[in-house]
């Protein structure tokens, strides 16, 4: 059935369907028996190296991978939980909720730290900190701003070189952005002084970190705060242009996390793929992944991370994200 499934999908796609995704494709569907319908906020470049080698070892179990949002991901799952074996999102509130109301399925036989998995249905696998990135050519002779603070500084000693020319989330359509936001909130006033300042200089808004990047890359802007690291780092390698910097005032750090549905009709084959997600993710000696690890938070680790608690679904109460985003929207969105 999961063949069949798979083959009408490809004909969709040429009929105009695939519109639907950022992206869409189909891993080891030549040789496979049973297909896995992954739904990710995690761009394909990035998250290929990882199905993949999953796939190598499992060349029984195809994979079609999904990209969308994360707040999109929480939307479709609620809609249509039967349409999709696995969710993988960077929004861990999103998720941890999804779980919370039911929508995970219990795999009992995965093997995974207690701080880093909630009831055995959602497992984090990344830890990936928050960043602030620069185009360098905005700051050529000039010290690079350490801190939220030396950023509200730097922004305002030259608004004629960043008006216009800042970007960050639209907490109001991300998913991620909001998560970061929130926390970012919580932990500092800082936070705040800073969306105002970026506000006053009509910071744009953006759905993701690839197109802040895309942006910064070309000069549209030359500012992005809250940009995901991983995809930071990546673009960095090859863009000697960008200056990533983790802030050193207060560090956020958010880990990426899956689970399979309660739906699915395929709970063998997708756990399997949990299971070798959480494996090698673990091991730092894998050149070909793309994603950085799960940090040991039992060791202590360099930047704070978000917990994988029910605390993540504080904002989400209907009266809070009301209140936080009419908060944002006073501060950043200024006309």
């Amino acid at each position: 059935m999961r063949n069949l499934i798979a083959l009408v999908l490809v004909f969709l796609c040429h009929a105009g369907w695939a519109q639907d995704w950022e992206e869409q494709r189909l891993f080891n569907n030549e040789e496979a028996t049973t297909t896995l319908r992954l739904i990710s906020s995690t761009d394909t470049a990035l998250f290929a190296p990882l199905i993949e080698a999953f796939v190598a070892g499992n060349p029984d179990i195809a994979i079609e991978y999904l990209v969308t949002g994360t707040a999109d991901i929480d939307r479709r799952f609620r809609k249509a939980p039967d349409a999709f074996d696995i969710s993988v999102s960077s929004a861990m509130d999103l998720q941890f909720k999804l779980t919370n109301d039911g929508f995970a399925l219990e795999l009992e036989s995965v093997s995974h730290p207690d701080w880093a998995e909630w009831r055995q249905s959602l497992f984090a696998f990344t830890s990936e900190p928050a960043a602030i990135v620069l185009n360098k050519d905005a700051f050529e002779g000039l010290p690079i701003p350490q801190s939220r603070q030396d950023l509200i500084e730097a922004l305002r000693a030259r608004p004629e070189v960043f008006r216009g020319r800042i970007g960050t989330y639209d907490v109001r359509q991300s998913g991620l952005g909001y998560l970061f936001a929130t926390q970012d909130a919580r932990a500092s006033e800082t936070f705040w002084r800073l969306m105002e300042v970026m506000g006053s200089l009509d910071a744009r808004l953006y759905c993701c970190s690839g197109d802040m990047i895309d942006d910064l890359t070309d000069g549209t802007i030359v500012v992005a705060y809250n940009v995901l690291g991983s995809y930071a780092k990546a673009r960095a390698e090859s863009q000697n242009i960008l200056e990533t910097v983790l802030p050193s005032d207060f560090p956020t750090t958010m880990m990426r996390t899956a689970f399979v549905s309660k739906e699915t009709d395929e709970p063998a084959a997708a756990q399997r793929f949990i299971q070798f997600l959480v494996t090698y993710q673990s091991n730092p000696t894998d050149e070909a992944r793309a994603l950085p690890p799960l940090q040991d938070r039992e060791n202590g680790t360099e930047h704070a991370t978000i917990s994988l608690e029910p605390a993540l679904m504080t904002f989400l109460d209907t009266l809070k994200r009301t209140k936080f985003l009419s908060e944002w929207e006073n501060a950043l969105v200024q006309n």
